[in-house]
């Protein structure tokens, strides 16, 4: 299968500077390149797609460059942000470059192995930093006008409100992108610039720069923006507060795995085109079960298992699996202290005296003091329809729930229902 048609049946393309753009991949030898902006020491679930664009550039004989944005990550990218970001300093972004170059390397090919597909990784600090102001300007800001730049649709909206504004600082970061397309383009024979839909004017002031300094063309290729139903980037955890990383110390496998289980049936389709490497077959049988029946979300978990085997590799999938089915199971009993305290992680919890605990708590009491029923009466009858548990174990009305009961010695999982927890910790 060309890239071409596997590009198309997953819905990857959202913008091209030409027709031409796919069959060239198709048939290979395209160096092409994504930018990542290092806010921080991570990459995060948004940035997936771009991840897998480039692996799968190099599986079709194309040679990917990863750049990271050294030079740019001093300014900050101000395209369709409601505000402008906080500076950072030279040391936390070569931190944070040096994070994110690590996670690049589990799903590049950087080896020789590779030949003329060898992922190469850049950093544009290297000649963002050390190019003069007075050169910049003279060979690069000559060629695009104010009125051009404030055109473009990832400014305007800035422009258009008072309170906020745009800084010299960011309205420069469209030169900065452009001209390291021009670097890129002259030093390694880059012909084309990939990104989400958000970078299209970003992408196409470089080729336009690429045309008037060169002579020669260069291309753009746009992904669609992943949203939510509520029309934010996808990728953040619930409430939208806190972003999904790719970083195992910062968001654990088993929380993104858990994050991709609850994926909802209409964007699970999407997900799978976008975030898998799967064949269309499976992918199309996945959407077929998803219609006929979504209660046993079969998508979802191929969805989940695929991109923790992606980003963590395969023992770190299987044991975010295991985990999430020992949540809801006797086997609870068999994770490690470190793997319990994850998976209950989101869950509220309470510590009480172990001499409370030694002495036994009505299963009653237990439930009102963890806030899973109102009063003692509701805790009854909540025990008495066979709905409690504790560490998934059926709680009865006629044994307390003492020490005995808790894993490692000393956490109690009481849970309500199917989906109701709190976390009891003996201190």
């Amino acid at each position: 299968m060309t890239l071409r048609a596997d590009w198309e049946f997953r819905g990857l393309v959202h913008q091209a500077t030409d027709e031409g753009v796919l069959d060239r991949l198709s048939a290979g030898g395209v160096s092409a390149y994504i930018g990542f902006d290092p806010t921080a020491s991570s990459l995060h679930l948004g940035s997936l797609l771009q991840l897998c664009n480039l692996r799968r550039l190099q599986l079709a004989g194309n040679r990917p460059i990863a750049l990271a944005g050294g030079g740019t990550g001093l300014i900050g990218d101000p395209s369709f942000k409601a505000v402008e970001r906080p500076l950072l300093t030279p040391e936390q972004l070569e931190a944070n470059v040096a994070g994110i170059r690590e996670q690049l390397t589990r799903f590049l090919d950087f080896s020789p192995s590779a030949g003329a597909s060898q992922a190469l990784l850049l950093n544009n600090a290297n000649w963002l930093t050390t190019v003069p102001l007075t050169d910049f300007l003279r060979d690069v800001g000559k060629h695009f006008t104010v009125n051009q730049m404030i055109a473009k649709d990832s400014v305007k909206s800035r422009l258009d409100r008072d309170d906020v504004g745009l800084s010299f600082t960011e309205f420069s970061y469209m030169l900065l992108q452009a001209y390291d397309f021009l670097r890129l383009n002259i030093d390694h024979g880059c012909t084309l610039q990939l990104g989400g839909s958000d970078q299209w004017g970003n992408i196409t002031m470089g080729t336009e720069l690429i045309r008037k300094v060169t002579g020669s063309s260069a291309a753009g290729l746009t992904s669609p923006l992943l949203l939510r139903a509520d029309g934010q980037k996808f990728g953040k955890s619930e409430g939208g507060n806190q972003k999904v990383w790719l970083d195992a110390t910062m968001t654990s496998p088993f929380a993104l795995h858990q994050f991709l289980l609850n994926a909802d049936d209409q964007t699970v389709p999407t997900l799978l085109r976008f975030f898998t490497f799967l064949d269309h077959e499976t992918i199309r049988d996945l959407d077929d079960a998803t219609r006929k029946a979504p209660q046993e979300r079969m998508a979802q978990r191929a969805l989940a298992n695929a991109v923790v085997v992606l980003v963590h590799g395969d023992e770190a999938a299987l044991a975010a699996e295991r985990a999430g089915e020992a949540l809801f199971s006797e086997s609870i009993a068999d994770l490690d202290e470190a793997m319990l305290l994850t998976v209950m992680e989101d869950a509220p919890s309470s510590s009480w005296s172990r001499s409370e605990l030694l002495a036994g708590v009505d299963a009653a009491e237990l439930l009102v003091r963890c806030q899973l029923a109102k009063s003692k009466g509701e805790a009854r009858r909540f025990v008495e329809q066979g709905g409690v548990y504790v560490n998934n174990l059926r709680v009865t009305l006629d044994l307390p729930v003492d020490l005995s009961r808790a894993l490692h010695g000393k956490y109690l999982v009481v849970r309500r229902g199917k989906r109701e927890l709190h976390l009891v910790v003996a201190v």
